[in-house]
């Protein structure tokens, strides 16, 4: 096992927005947390009171929908002037270089180029994640709009693997192969494009172990493979990343640490030159906001502060989010960029950056 604490390390200061343009996803995966909010299909007809975390008859989840208060449905963002002035709202309020596109499944937002254009026209570097469904359809339009990064969630190389982790109306071996093969096809056509892309892989514990190592022979000269900590296994996932870090051979390069968010990773060198991440959460808390949180303690928090996350309500104004496990701290981005809690997030991440910075020199240097 090799010393970490001896590398050089990169402190990064959040500048990213975390963008929900919509909410349908071909996948029915049992761990989604579906970026916090309700899955829009399933409580269409409810109130926010009556807002269900049971699987539906999409047969998807949002994990933490029972106990995270939220209040609204997610709607599919428009390619529009409403979406400029609000990217441009919040990057006036918050230093902001790049924008995340999530979902559910954003490749099948039937605009998504659009989208792609007037983040581009506002100078802002765009990347978005995907399961793959659906990516070599719009990966050539989005590139051409200026598309910089896919970031690739996998779950398996084999149809029995992905199917288990699917709701049962979606378990079944064929369907997922045909995913399986969709996702193949939106790597080559990422690449091609000069997309870049990056699988990541959530591992909760040893028995993920092969599962991991067969991804990375069978994508890993093609994309960068980064390694995800399971939110909900901690020690277990951590100590199966080291099995596959140990197993393969790798090298630790770099320590990555983004200042203003729970965001850590370990850069690491493959054998045949290629790269591999290992990405953990640090305990990280706004110090305002999560100060009296009921879930502020090291077994319930689960994600940290991540980063400002930016929805559009059903029949209403774009919502600014801080925490998944708590929808109930999201307003309206009105609200959102003349509150405290803006001036707090911007305050944090400097904040952060600089406190790092200082921590890890003569090892740290800012990008």
């Amino acid at each position: 096992m090799h010393d970490l604490s001896t590398l050089p390390v990169e402190v990064r200061p959040d500048r990213t927005l975390r963008v929900k343009i919509i909410d349908a996803c071909g996948l029915a995966c049992s761990f989604c947390h579906n970026e916090g909010t309700p899955v829009a299909t399933d409580n269409i007809d409810r109130s926010p009171e009556q807002f269900t975390g049971t699987p539906g008859r999409s047969g998807r989840v949002s994990l933490y929908l029972r106990t995270n208060g939220a209040g609204f449905l997610p709607a599919r963002i428009s390619a529009d002037s409403d979406f400029a002035l609000a990217l441009a709202a919040v990057r006036g309020a918050l230093p902001t270089t790049e924008v995340h596109f999530t979902g559910g499944e954003p490749t099948l937002h039937p605009d998504l180029p659009s989208l792609i254009t007037i983040a581009r026209r506002l100078g802002l570097t765009v990347g978005l994640t995907s399961n793959g469904e659906n990516g070599a359809a719009v990966i050539p339009a989005a590139a051409a709009a200026g598309l910089d990064r896919v970031n690739l969630s996998i779950f398996g190389t084999t149809p029995e693997e992905l199917a288990a982790v699917q709701a049962p109306r979606l378990a079944s071996p064929r369907l997922a192969e045909r995913k399986l093969a969709a996702l193949d096809t939106t790597i080559e056509a990422a690449t091609a494009h000069g997309v870049k892309v990056s699988a990541n892989i959530v591992v909760p514990n040893r028995d993920h172990v092969d599962r991991v190592l067969r991804i990375i022979e069978r994508h890993g000269r093609s994309v960068v493979v980064r390694m995800l900590v399971s939110l909900e296994d901690g020690g277990a996932s951590l100590d199966a990343m080291q099995a596959v870090v140990d197993h393969v051979g790798a090298v630790p390069v770099r320590r990555i640490i983004t200042g203003g968010t729970s965001d850590q990773r370990v850069r690491y060198r493959l054998p045949d030159g290629s790269t591999l991440y290992a990405k953990s959460i640090r305990p990280v808390r706004l110090p305002d906001t999560c100060a009296d949180c009921r879930f502020n303690t090291p077994e319930d928090c689960q994600e940290g502060y991540y980063g400002v996350r930016m929805y559009r309500a059903v029949d209403g104004p774009f919502m600014v989010g801080v925490c998944i496990q708590r929808m109930d701290l999201c307003m309206s981005l009105g609200e959102f960029v003349m509150s405290q809690r803006c001036r707090e997030v911007a305050a944090f991440r400097d904040d952060e950056t600089a406190r790092l910075t200082r921590l890890h020199a003569p090892l740290s240097r800012i990008r």
